[in-house]
């Protein structure tokens, strides 16, 4: 059994397996220009926690019990907290969590769905303690997504904001359009690791051992890197194709107008 706080009502939510889509809405009570919203939930070692928002900053952060804990602050100017309702998709033991705004064809899926805001202003913050082992997946449009001392696999993603992420879990990417880009990778994973911006710096530090084919490119801007590499082909301050260590795990880094600084953990 799985509880979720939500105003003054308590829902029972049971796991069943498979996929299903839980709607769950605010308690009365409110002052309309803010409403929270939590939940809380198993999700297994190697499975994902993933939160997709439109407007709003998503935060995520280690958490000390065996849940994923989830607080999301919903605030509107003209628009009413009550449109916007947040969905949550069981599926094959991860969990996907989204702000869904009001239209008939938008809807929460595992890795993307129909986000359509229609001109609606509210914010959606979200906030996401994840216990050990369990991977986080972060999106939003307009906001900031942060990750921090994770132990899992970590995926995050905006539009206009940065991002920061944090993880031990070895497999990590990150990308903004209009924002930097910041990730501290403290070990050795074997997924192919993708950093890229398009409108702001990317700073990457990864462990001194690791070993990958690195391509980092930036059209304005230069890139300084802390490990030695073994060019494949011609060099330039601006591109750079080779390998780090025997090679093997695809790194890529890329920017638009920006720096590229590939750092080595001590």
């Amino acid at each position: 059994m799985k509880f979720a706080m939500i105003g003054f009502v308590v829902a029972t939510v049971t796991w069943v397996g498979g996929s299903r889509h839980q709607s769950l809405h605010m308690a009365s009570g409110h002052a309309k220009q803010s409403d929270r919203w939590t939940w809380h939930g198993r999700v297994a070692e190697g499975k994902t926690i993933e939160i997709r928002g439109i407007h709003g900053d998503v935060t995520a952060e280690a958490g000390d019990g065996p849940d994923v804990e989830v607080s999301a602050v919903k605030r509107g100017r003209r628009s009413d907290p009550d449109e916007v309702r947040i969905e949550v998709v069981e599926h094959e033991g991860s969990v996907t969590i989204c702000a869904v705004y009001p239209g008939d064809r938008n809807n929460c899926a595992p890795g993307g769905g129909r986000m359509n805001t229609r001109n609606n202003d509210v914010e959606v913050t979200f906030t996401v303690r994840i216990p050990r082992g369990v991977g986080f997946d972060g999106n939003t449009v307009n906001g900031d997504v942060e990750a921090s001392g994770l132990t899992g696999s970590a995926n995050v993603e905006t539009v206009n904001g940065s991002v920061r992420l944090e993880t031990s879990g070895g497999d990590a990417s990150a990308s903004s359009v209009n924002g930097g880009v910041t990730a501290v990778v403290h070990a050795i994973g074997t997924s192919a690791m993708n950093f890229k911006s398009v409108n702001g710096s990317v700073n990457v530090t990864l462990p001194a051992g690791i070993s990958a084919d690195i391509d980092a490119q930036t059209v304005n801007g230069s890139i300084d890197t802390d490990f030695p590499i073994t060019v494949n082909g011609r060099m330039s301050p601006r591109h750079i194709r080779g390998s780090i260590g025997q090679g093997g795990r695809r790194l890529e880094l890329e920017t638009v107008n920006g720096s590229i600084r590939l750092r080595k953990l001590p």
